[in-house]
């Protein structure tokens, strides 16, 4: 069921994921990649270095992360910035009641396709 419908939630998810994943603390890009195959590759699936940096670099050119480099510049470390706190908070409630809202619709008796 790999269409359009799912490719799109996905992205949607995923941007929200690595903004929680990095406001438990300063992190670099393969752990990123480590942890999101460790919990979610078998919905999500397996996340690629093609998929994540270029959402990094959207997060932090939007201000919501801010990087640098670890000694020698091998690694590159991000972190959430205060207005990145903010998107997660308000991304994380949106989603909560996204959900609550969908699985209602899911959940009704009686539904023409249930």
């Amino acid at each position: 069921m790999e269409d359009k419908f799912v490719r799109q939630f996905k992205k949607g998810a995923l941007e929200m994921i690595l903004l929680r994943l990095i406001a438990r603390g300063e992190t670099y890009g393969y752990a990123l990649l480590e942890a999101l195959n460790r919990g979610g590759a078998q919905v999500l699936g397996y996340a690629r270095e093609g998929t994540v940096y270029p959402i990094l670099y959207r997060l932090e050119a939007a201000g919501l992360i801010r990087s640098r480099l670890g000694e020698g510049g091998a690694r590159k470390y991000y972190a959430l910035t205060r207005e990145g706190e903010e998107a997660l908070r308000a991304r994380v409630a949106f989603w909560r009641e996204y959900a609550a809202c969908v699985e209602a619709f899911l959940g009704e008796e009686g539904g023409e396709n249930t």
